[in-house]
């Protein structure tokens, strides 16, 4: 019999100015991650996390950034200097609950094809209901609007047992994402132009691409206070879901759906820069525009970008729904996964 040593997790979370969620929620990641190594990446605070983390947790490796690099370069600098088989990229404002890490090694222990894990998400202040940044795995639909089992839009279903399975899905999210070190790398990681927002939906497609999974795991749960960064109501926060969702699918698309996708999220995008233009909120309407002219500026990036990556003429994706979810949620009156029709997925 061949002993197999058992795999090395590090759990990294990255910091930029967040002091109070480290106080807050690191005793519950110590506690229940007993065994594994734990980190902080810190995105160059102004606050005094570093001097908090030094006094109270001196056992927690640090690393330090030396500016702020955002969410994808600040995790992609950071796990380029950690030895770990997993990576647990977690979010500074979530609280994990015990056993939460054995779900999903073992499922992913089991399967060297996949590459990437999330467990469920449920809210920290709702915490019968499933929360907005994953929830119960996430999807993707034609014109490359995410939504969740659990959560369409920003409506949320509460938690019933009805997400307690192991689901491939088409994306992980990056609250709290579970990776392969080795698949990390061989991907380059996130994408460092998108800085933050949609990173996980891109990293999560091009690994599709290369022939592995992503799953959902319901056996794990956590709790996410979400907006601990931007608050949804922040039009850097619109610029940045409009100008990544819009480059996520320039460089992802398969070519036989390129020109029609795109041209019909930019007619959908330029609805809702004129909703927000009624609903008395001219940011974020001008925040649509600019994310618009944003990636035409940099289209010659974005097109290095897509002959890089593998790009299937023909895309048979876990978790792509063939169908509008737009169409689906605002005129159908659908508001959950299990009301859309099971035929339009992959």
């Amino acid at each position: 019999m061949v002993y197999k040593p058992a795999p090395t997790v590090a759990i990294v979370i990255l910091n930029w100015n967040g002091q109070k969620f480290l106080a807050q929620f690191l005793p519950s990641v110590i506690a229940y991650s007993a065994g594994h190594l734990i980190y902080v990446a810190d995105n160059h605070s102004t606050d005094t996390s570093i001097l908090f983390l030094q006094e109270n947790y001196p056992e927690i490796k640090v690393i330090q950034h030396q500016q702020n690099l955002g969410f994808c370069e600040g995790y992609n600098v950071a796990l380029r200097q950690i030895n770990a088989d997993y990576y647990v990229l977690l979010n500074s404002d979530i609280e994990v609950t015990p056993g939460w890490l054995y779900p999903i090694i073992t499922l992913m222990e089991s399967d060297a094809t996949i590459a990437a894990c999330q467990p469920k998400i449920k809210s920290y202040q709702q915490r019968t209901y499933f929360e907005y940044a994953g929830a119960g795995g996430g999807l993707l639909d034609r014109l490359g609007y995410p939504f969740c089992r659990g959560r369409i839009f920003h409506s949320l279903e509460k938690d019933e047992g009805q997400y307690n399975d192991v689901f491939p899905v088409f994306w992980a999210t990056g609250a709290c994402m579970f990776v392969r070190a080795a698949a990390y790398h061989q991907s380059k990681g996130l994408e460092p132009a998108f800085f933050a927002h949609m990173e996980e939906i891109d990293l999560c497609w091009r690994l599709q691409n290369a022939g592995y999974k992503i799953m959902y795991c319901g056996h794990s749960e956590v709790y996410h206070v979400g907006g601990g960064t931007l608050p949804a109501s922040n039009p850097r926060k619109t610029y940045l879901n409009f100008r990544n969702g819009l480059a996520l699918l320039y460089k992802n698309l398969p070519a036989q759906h390129f020109y029609f996708t795109l041209f019909n999220r930019l007619l959908l995008d330029w609805i809702a820069s004129i909703k927000f233009l009624i609903s008395g909120q001219p940011a974020d309407s001008w925040a649509v525009l600019k994310a618009h002219y944003a990636v035409w500026q940099n289209r010659s990036y974005w097109q290095q970008k897509r002959k890089e990556q593998l790009t299937p003429e023909e895309s048979h994706l876990a978790g792509w729904f063939k169908g509008s979810i737009v169409w689906e949620f605002f005129i159908r009156r659908k508001k959950t996964y299990r009301a859309l029709e099971s035929d339009q997925f992959n």
